[in-house]
């Protein structure tokens, strides 16, 4: 047997299994363009960032609304020698500082699963780009 009819036997024998393979999958919901595969629930992950983002917005909004008051009444009480004072100002600190962690947090969770649709949306892309080349192969391959 000569390389090139050794080499042709291989290709042929290779483009068999990759057909096979390809063929073996569900024809519903299957791969190889019949449909796809990595699901993404958007919907799960849009209605979990849409909670997130409006409680940023609400948590902006009146999470900060008595901060001014507080401040002006720590401020008050210290001027007139009143021990509380500083109490109050250290309630207004906490606060503000848990505040700004909480805004942080939903602010992250919101981004992030922006960010994994996106990516996912990218992802499904490749693995359908990947999936085309392989049944445009396999036809130059019989």
């Amino acid at each position: 047997m000569t390389f090139g009819q050794e080499w042709a036997q291989l290709r042929a024998a290779a483009a068999e299994r990759t057909a096979m393979q390809i063929d073996s999958l569900p024809a519903e919901g299957g791969g190889g363009g019949g449909g796809k595969q990595l699901v993404v629930h958007r919907d799960d992950l849009g209605a979990i960032g849409n909670d997130a983002y409006d409680l940023l917005g609400r948590l902006t909004k009146d999470g900060d609304h008595a901060r001014v008051s507080t401040f002006d009444a720590a401020t008050a009480l210290t001027n007139g020698n009143f021990v509380s004072g500083s109490g109050l100002l250290t309630v207004h600190d906490n606060w503000q500082m848990h505040l700004r962690t909480l805004l942080d947090a939903c602010g992250q969770i919101s981004n992030h699963l922006d960010y994994s649709k996106a990516r996912h949306a990218k992802d499904e892309a490749k693995v359908e780009g990947d999936l085309t080349q392989i049944s445009v192969l396999t036809k130059y391959m019989k």
